[in-house]
């Protein structure tokens, strides 16, 4: 966790409540453990925002983006908190979130398309170990025509943890042309572990391409017998096939030393598992 806390500090941190943008942002923002704050993306705009959880709390995250607006959220979770996160989006905006539990939390986000053309890309993960319980909600509204969202959620589980995904994507009765997906694909590591995933549609237009799925199941028999006949141990074999299968999430942050600083957790938390 210090490696990483010492990253964040090197970009521009967040101060107070409210962080404005009103331009193309050079770098990074970061903030860690924020109680409330309120992003406002001007028109045009854009920025990478960087919010870390070192401390069991609670948070309140209410973003707003102005037409042409553009934000890269990425939300890292290393303490039990509980986050609410509500987005709203106005034409022509792009929105890409990455969301990474790795210990008991609760997240909570709230996606609103409110303007023709909004864009909404969300990836999440989560790992929970012993008797961890993560749980990630997503709940995405296509409020007027033309908006597109795809959503891919990756959970892993073991000892005796639980993990839990519910999404809904909700599609208003004049958002046609709409197009929506949503996936959760989750992997549990031991007979005790269990995940429950949810995703709903929720759809009142008739002009729509809306797609959801979801997968719980075992590791990939095959891959690791194959890895352990070129030499790796069953640990080592179980610990790569998983750490490809979150990395696919974490990486879409977008910030490579940042993708790095989390895989060095992830591959830390597996010895956990």
């Amino acid at each position: 966790m210090d490696a990483l806390k010492n990253l964040l500090r090197t970009f521009r941190a967040v101060e107070g409540d409210i962080l404005r943008i009103t331009a193309a942002e050079p770098g990074p923002c970061a903030v860690i453990d924020p109680g409330t704050l309120r992003v406002e993306v001007a028109a045009g705009a854009s920025a990478h925002l960087v919010v870390l959880h070192a401390a069991a709390a609670t948070a309140t995250l209410t973003v707003d983006l102005a037409e042409g607006a553009q934000l890269d959220l990425t939300e890292l979770f290393l303490s039990e908190a509980f986050a609410e996160v509500s987005v709203s989006q106005a034409a022509r905006s792009r929105c890409r979130m990455t969301a990474v539990e790795l210990t008991s939390a609760n997240a909570s986000y709230r996606i609103d398309l409110r303007g023709a053309d909004a864009e909404s890309a969300f990836g999440g993960a989560f790992l929970a170990a012993d008797r961890e319980h993560c749980v990630l909600k997503l709940h995405t509204a296509h409020l007027v025509p033309d908006c597109r969202s795809d959503s891919s959620v990756r959970g892993v589980a073991g000892g005796e943890a639980v993990g839990e995904f519910h999404g809904l994507v909700y599609v208003a009765p004049d958002a046609q042309r709409t197009d929506a997906r949503q996936q959760s694909r989750n992997v549990l590591l031991s007979e005790r572990a269990r995940i429950t995933t949810q995703p709903q549609l929720e759809i009142y237009a008739d002009d729509v391409k809306c797609s959801h799925g979801a997968t719980v199941g075992q590791m990939d028999a095959e891959a690791i017998l194959y890895m352990r006949q070129r030499g790796l141990s069953e640990a080592d074999a179980r610990r790569i096939q998983i750490e490809g299968f979150v990395g696919d999430i974490v990486r879409r942050c977008g910030i490579e030393p940042l993708s790095e600083a989390v895989m060095e957790l992830v591959s830390a938390k597996m010895e956990e598992m």
